[in-house]
């Protein structure tokens, strides 16, 4: 399966728990669009699992970053 790129998965879930916070009809139709987006991305079915999903992709992401990063002596950081 495809993996959505770690950005554009942060700003699924951060967009749809604001849209959740707010509570307004106009944010429910948009909260139920990302809760879409967010299940496909995720190859879910329901939107509680596809966050669960998404937040453990996104721990093991930032994880991933820093353990691949080194420095080296004479410069910045490399990736390797």
């Amino acid at each position: 399966m495809l993996m959505p790129h770690p950005a554009v998965l942060r700003t699924l879930v951060d967009e749809y728990e604001a849209t959740k916070a707010n509570g307004s009809a106009e944010d429910d139709t948009r909260a139920q669009d990302l809760a879409y987006t967010l299940c496909v991305s995720t190859g879910t079915r329901e939107v509680d699992r596809a966050l669960e999903v998404a937040r453990g992709w996104l721990a093991a992401a930032t994880a991933d970053d820093t353990t691949t990063r080194r420095s080296t002596d004479d410069g910045p950081r490399v990736y390797a």
